[in-house]
C-alpha cells in the first residue's frame, strides 16, 4: 500500500504482529484470562418491533450466541459449564463473564444488576464484557456501567458491522451510524472501553467500503475492535438475499489480504479481539472455510510476515491525508 512505515512495530505485540486481545489481557493481568460466554435470556429491539422485526439479516436463531451458554439454564449454571469447557484448553486462568448473545443491556437497571452482580461474585471472575446495540444505551444503564467501570474490568462491545447506510437496510440493523457515535460517546464520557464490531463481507460491499468502514473506526474513540467475517447460517434472514444473489461469499485469500490491509490502518494501541468468525459447523451454508479459524489466523500471520508488515503500520499516515 505505502513504500515507508510511519511507525515501527511496538514491541508490546509479543509474540504478533498485532496487539491481541490474549496478549493484552496476559500484560494486564498478569497470567491467562479468557471469556465465559453466557445467555441471559436477553431480547433485542431489532427483533421485538420496539425499533423493527426479524433481527440484522446475519443475526442466528440465538443472537449471535451460537456458542454462549443455553439460556434455559440459569446463569451460574451456564457459567460453570462454559468455564469447564474452556478448561479443557486452558488448565488454568482468570475469568471475564461475556454477556454475549442478543441485546445485553435491553431490560431494566435492576434486572441488569441483579445479572452482571451475579457473575461478578463467582470466584476467579476479574472482570464483564458485555455485547449491546448503541439504542440501547439509556442514561441509567450508562451511570450504572459508569460504576462498574470503577470497581471492576469492563468492556462494551457494539455492534457495528459497517459505516454504510445502504448496506445497514440491507441488512436491518435499524440504527444508522449517527446512532453508534452517539453510543460511543456516551460510553466514553465514563472512560468506559468500547470495542467495536465489523463485518467483511456484507451484501454488495466491495474492497473500498470494507476498508472505509475500517478507517472510520480508527478515528473513533474506541479500545478495541473485532473483526468479522461474514458467515451465512441456515434459517437466518439473510438465506433469502443470498438466493436473489445480493451476496456473494469472499474466498480465504481475499478475505486474508482484507484484514492485513485492515490491521495497517488501525492506530496500534487498538486492541484486537477477533479476526475471524465462525457459526456452528452443521448451520453453515458459507463460507465453509471460516470454519477452519486457526488456518485463518496462520495465513494471517503468513501474510503479515510475507509483507513484513504489522497492526498500525501506517495509521500515522492515514491520519495524515
Amino acid at each position: 500500500m505505502f513504500n515507508q512505515p510511519s511507525s515501527p512495530m511496538p514491541s508490546a505485540f509479543g509474540d504478533k504482529r498485532y496487539f491481541s486481545w490474549n496478549n493484552h489481557l496476559r500484560q494486564h493481568f498478569g497470567e491467562k484470562v479468557f471469556k465465559v460466554s453466557l445467555d441471559a435470556g436477553f431480547d433485542c429491539p431489532n427483533r421485538d418491533g420496539a425499533v423493527a422485526y426479524g433481527g440484522c439479516t446475519f443475526c442466528s436463531e440465538r443472537g449471535s450466541g451460537d456458542f454462549a451458554g443455553d439460556r434455559r439454564e440459569d446463569l451460574v449454571t451456564q457459567f460453570n459449564m462454559i468455564k469447564e469447557r474452556m478448561h479443557q484448553k486452558w488448565k488454568s486462568g482468570k475469568y471475564i463473564g461475556y454477556f454475549q448473545a442478543y441485546t445485553n443491556t435491553y431490560a431494566p437497571v435492576e434486572t441488569l444488576r441483579n445479572y452482571y452482580e451475579e457473575i461478578l461474585k463467582q470466584e476467579g471472575v476479574v472482570g464483564l464484557s458485555i455485547a449491546t446495540r448503541p439504542d440501547c444505551l439509556p442514561d441509567d444503564v450508562v451511570a450504572y456501567l459508569a460504576e462498574l467501570n470503577k470497581r471492576t474490568y469492563l468492556w462494551v462491545e457494539l455492534g457495528l458491522q459497517t459505516i454504510h447506510e445502504e448496506t445497514a437496510q440491507l441488512i436491518n440493523r435499524a440504527h444508522d451510524y449517527q446512532c453508534y457515535i452517539d453510543g460511543v460517546n456516551k460510553l466514553r464520557k465514563h472512560g468506559i472501553r468500547v470495542c467495536a464490531h465489523i463485518i467483511n463481507g456484507l451484501p454488495k460491499e466491495d474492497y473500498e467500503m470494507m476498508m472505509e468502514t475500517t478507517r472510520e473506526v480508527a478515528k473513533l474513540d474506541v479500545q478495541g475492535i473485532k473483526i468479522h467475517s461474514l458467515h451465512l447460517l441456515k434459517k437466518t434472514p439473510m438465506v433469502k438475499q443470498y438466493e436473489k444473489g445480493l451476496l456473494d461469499f469472499m474466498n480465504q485469500e481475499e478475505y486474508v489480504k482484507l484484514v492485513v490491509d485492515q490491521l495497517e490502518v488501525l492506530p496500534p494501541e487498538f486492541v484486537i479481539h477477533r479476526l475471524t468468525g465462525d457459526g456452528p459447523a452443521d448451520l453453515m451454508i458459507g463460507p465453509m472455510w471460516s470454519t477452519q479459524k486457526w488456518t485463518v489466523f496462520n495465513a494471517i500471520e503468513a501474510e503479515l510476515k510475507r509483507r513484513d508488515s504489522w497492526q498500525g503500520k501506517f495509521f500515522k499516515m492515514e491520519v495524515e491525508k
